[in-house]
C-alpha cells in the first residue's frame, strides 16, 4: 500500500515564502483526504511542491509505490490543448513521459475512463469548445488514465454543478478504496470534506494547522480560527456529520468592498 509523508516542507516564489515547515504524519493509501484552507493559504503551492515542479526545503517520502510514475497531478487549469479532441487529450495523458508507441490497452484505458466518468459523447468534442465544468471532468480523466498511486487534485469539483460534484468526489471515495489510491482534493466545501473525506488537511498562511481523521480535525474551534466562521457539527441519520453555518466569527473582519 502506497504511503506519502512530508517533512518540514518550505517553497518560495523569488524572495517571498509561501510555505513552512509543512509536515505530515504518513498518509496511506485507500483513502480520500481533503486539504483545506482558506484562499491565498498555499494549497496549490503544497500540491506543487509535492509534485515536484517546485523546490525547496523539506523533503517528500512516497514509500510502496511500485508504480514508475506513483504521483499524477490535476491543477486547476489542466492545461489541456483547445485544438485537440477529447479522446485525444486524455490519449496524451495517458502517454506523458512514454515513447509515443500507443498500444491497443491504451486506447482501452482511455475508453474505460471515458465511461468511468460519464463523459464519452465528449470524446470527439475540441477541448476549447468545452464549458468550464466539462473541462474538469476532461481534466480529472487525464489524471486518472496515468494510474497514478498517489493523486492530487487541485480544486476539481470547483466548475461542477452540485450532482456532478457528487457525483466525482463519490467515484474518487470508492476508486480510493478499491484500488488503495491516496487521493488528495483541495476543496473549499468543509461540508463535502465531512460528507467525503476520510482524513483531512488544513493550512493557513503556508503553514499546517492540523493533519488526521476528518471528524476529529474540523471542529467549531478550527472553522472559528481558520476560517472565521461559527458553525456546529451534528450527526446525520447515514453515519457522516453535517455542517451547520450560522454565520461569520465574532470580531472576524468584514469582507473588503470591490
Amino acid at each position: 500500500m502506497v504511503t506519502l509523508q512530508l517533512h518540514d516542507l518550505g517553497a518560495s516564489y523569488g524572495r517571498r515564502q509561501v510555505l513552512s515547515g509543512v509536515s505530515t504524519p504518513p498518509l496511506s493509501g485507500g483513502q480520500l483526504v481533503a486539504l483545506l484552507g482558506p484562499n491565498a493559504a498555499g494549497k496549490s503551492t503544497l500540491f506543487r511542491r509535492i509534485f515536484g515542479l517546485l523546490s525547496g526545503s523539506g523533503k517528500v517520502c512516497v514509500d510502496g509505490a511500485d508504480a514508475p510514475r506513483p504521483i499524477a497531478y490535476m491543477p486547476q487549469d489542466n492545461g489541456a490543448r483547445p485544438v485537440l479532441s477529447v479522446y485525444e487529450s486524455i490519449l496524451l495523458a495517458r502517454m506523458q513521459g512514454r515513447h509515443l508507441r500507443v498500444s491497443a490497452e491504451d486506447h482501452v484505458e482511455v475508453d474505460r475512463m471515458l465511461e468511468l466518468l460519464d463523459i464519452a459523447h465528449l470524446r470527439g468534442r475540441n477541448v476549447g469548445d468545452l464549458s468550464g465544468g466539462q473541462r474538469q471532468m476532461i481534466g480529472a480523466a487525464q489524471a486518472l488514465v496515468q494510474q497514478p498511486r498517489i493523486l492530487l487534485m487541485d480544486e476539481p469539483t470547483s466548475a461542477l454543478d452540485l450532482s456532478r460534484q457528487i457525483d466525482l468526489l463519490t467515484l474518487l471515495q470508492r476508486l480510493a478504496k478499491e484500488q488503495g489510491l491516496l487521493i488528495i482534493v483541495a476543496m473549499h466545501d468543509i461540508g463535502h470534506a465531512l460528507r467525503f473525506a476520510d482524513a483531512a488537511m488544513v493550512i493557513d498562511r503556508g503553514h499546517m494547522i492540523a493533519c488526521g481523521p476528518t471528524e476529529e480535525i474540523v471542529t467549531p474551534e478550527l472553522l472559528r480560527q481558520v476560517f472565521e466562521v461559527e458553525a456546529r457539527i451534528e450527526p446525520c441519520s447515514k453515519g457522516r456529520p453535517q455542517l451547520i453555518v450560522e454565520g461569520r466569527a465574532t470580531g472576524s473582519p468584514a469582507p473588503e468592498g470591490r
